[in-house]
């Protein structure tokens, strides 16, 4: 033992010269205060991201997700300054540490660029909540139903029941059209008759047909006028409100009622026709 405590570690100093009181108090001192550093970060740590969370939870008109992850953000930042506060106390100098971290994370950051672009176009897509679970939407030219909506990339399934995965920053980027989000759309046709046919019957028989169904809004005023004199018809131009969950059926069962009703009033519906001429 005295033969250990009196081997040279540096420049002419034995363990015995290093392993002073002095020195053992100050190192012991030093593990405690990190200790304590450690779980006082911890615990006000655990409790930030609490109030962040609950602070999520009074705000119902913002998702949860979005403050559990600013809460996770909120508590990984104080353990990383109580972390750099326990090297301090070892003597540790920090600074050379911070400058490598920064370094690091400037690469990562411009190696994950797009992954960062998507997650913060998650953060604005849930703050400002332009689309909705549910939403029936149309995200550059891609048409479906919101099933998912999470930081990297939103979810849709298509008309057709496809999975369709957006990235975030192409969803927020592009121009949407959310046709969830008024209760009442307005459906709209455009329905020629021919140039000999009287136009107050065939708008009558029109605006009867339509407005005989029972998904037909009276109120705003449906709106029936002749829009257009075409090349072979008069056209009507008609726009009619519905509930916006009926509005892709409606359309199509009206385009068939009234073409049925004009058939049955005797109302000319004219098509493209080519006469040929042969010579002699």
């Amino acid at each position: 033992m005295t033969g250990l405590l009196e081997t040279e570690v540096w420049n002419g100093q034995t363990v015995s010269d290093v392993l002073t009181i002095d020195f053992l108090m100050s190192a012991v001192g030093s593990v405690f205060a990190a200790a304590g550093i450690l779980i006082l970060g911890w615990i006000i740590s655990a409790w930030l991201q609490g109030r962040v969370r609950a602070l999520g939870r009074k705000h119902k008109n913002l998702d949860d997700m979005l403050f559990d992850f600013l809460a996770a953000i909120v508590r990984y930042i104080v353990l990383g300054f109580s972390f750099l506060f326990v090297l301090n106390t070892f003597g540790v100098e920090t600074t050379s540490i911070v400058a490598v971290v920064g370094a690091a994370g400037l690469a990562v950051g411009l190696a994950l660029q797009g992954t960062l672009s998507n997650i913060a176009a998650g953060v604005m897509l849930i703050l400002f909540r332009p689309v909705k679970l549910g939403d029936f939407v149309d995200v550059g030219g891609t048409m479906g139903t919101v099933k998912s909506l999470n930081l990297n990339f939103t979810e849709l399934a298509d008309v057709s029941n496809a999975q369709v995965i957006i990235p975030n920053a192409q969803v927020w980027g592009n121009i949407i059209t959310n046709y969830s989000t008024n209760d009442t759309r307005r459906a709209e046709w455009t329905f020629g008759v021919g140039y000999g046919v009287n136009l107050a019957e065939a708008e009558r028989i029109i605006r009867e047909t339509i407005m005989a169904d029972p998904r037909s809004k009276a109120d705003p005023e449906p709106f029936i006028q002749v829009n257009n004199l075409g090349a072979s018809s008069v056209d009507f131009l008609v726009r009619v409100w519905v509930d916006a969950g009926e509005l892709f059926g409606y359309q199509a069962d009206m385009k068939r009622k009234v073409k049925e009703a004009l058939d049955a009033g005797g109302v000319d519906i004219p098509f493209p026709t080519t006469t040929i001429v042969q010579a002699s």
